[in-house]
């Protein structure tokens, strides 16, 4: 069931967009803000997969809004709702995943929704991330492990390694219930991708050896024993 937050300061605006989701979406859990304040205390606290957001709305734009989404752990899959073209060059330094223009909702609405959950569920699978200028998308099969790197985390996979601007703990609860396991604060693992487990490393399929810290070598090892040993 996927969880949608609709904010635009027209009230009339907000409950047309719900009101077509839901007969699009008939299982989602809908919340609407008028305001992007409102929106954003909630999003601190509750997990969001596709955000509806109007550009322009007063007090606090939905670019604004957009620049703060970084932080949040899971990242919502960001529609922007507009009635001024103009406004969608700016918008693309988020990276969006679709526009709607609000004066053809009932044609666009409808296809954005369903490459939306088209989307989530290939996220079960995958992994997608922006790096080189580029969408990339990953098996999770394929990742072997994520190590941090200041603002950065560097990804090693059979295929090759990659760069992107992220934080371990958000790629962790990402990917916390795919198997991901954190083993030290600058590294997360693939279990699948564990071939030798010890006291105090792991060696990965391809013979890297990757430390086990103090601060999280019980719970991880406990992790993967469990995997191992299935």
């Amino acid at each position: 069931m996927p969880t949608v937050f609709i904010c635009d300061d027209e009230s009339r605006i907000l409950s047309d967009i719900a009101e077509k989701v839901k007969s699009e979406l008939a299982d989602a859990e809908i919340s609407m803000f008028s305001n992007g304040f409102k929106l954003l205390e909630r999003l601190s606290e509750a997990k969001c997969d596709i955000l509806l957001l109007d550009i322009d709305m007063p007090e606090l734009n939905g670019l604004e809004i957009a620049a703060k989404l970084g932080v949040l752990p899971e990242k919502p899959l960001l529609i922007f709702v507009t009635s001024h073209d103009e406004l969608v060059y700016d918008s693309l330094q988020f990276h969006p995943f679709g526009f709607v223009r609000k004066g053809y909702l009932e044609k666009e609405l409808p296809k954005i929704l369903a490459d939306c959950v088209q989307e989530i569920n290939c996220r079960e699978k995958n992994f997608c991330f922006h790096a080189n200028n580029s969408e990339i998308k990953l098996l999770l099969d394929d990742i072997l492990y994520f190590e941090a790197e200041g603002n950065y985390l560097k990804l090693f996979a059979k295929s090759g390694e990659y760069r992107f601007r992220e934080t371990i703990t958000a790629v962790e609860n990402a990917l916390w219930e795919s198997g991901f396991v954190r083993v030290h604060k600058g590294f997360l693992l693939n279990q699948s991708a564990v071939k030798i487990l010890s006291s105090d490393k792991a060696e990965l399929i391809d013979g890297t050896l990757l430390p086990i810290g103090r601060s999280y070598g019980e719970n991880a090892k406990k992790r993967l024993m469990r995997y191992m040993l299935k």
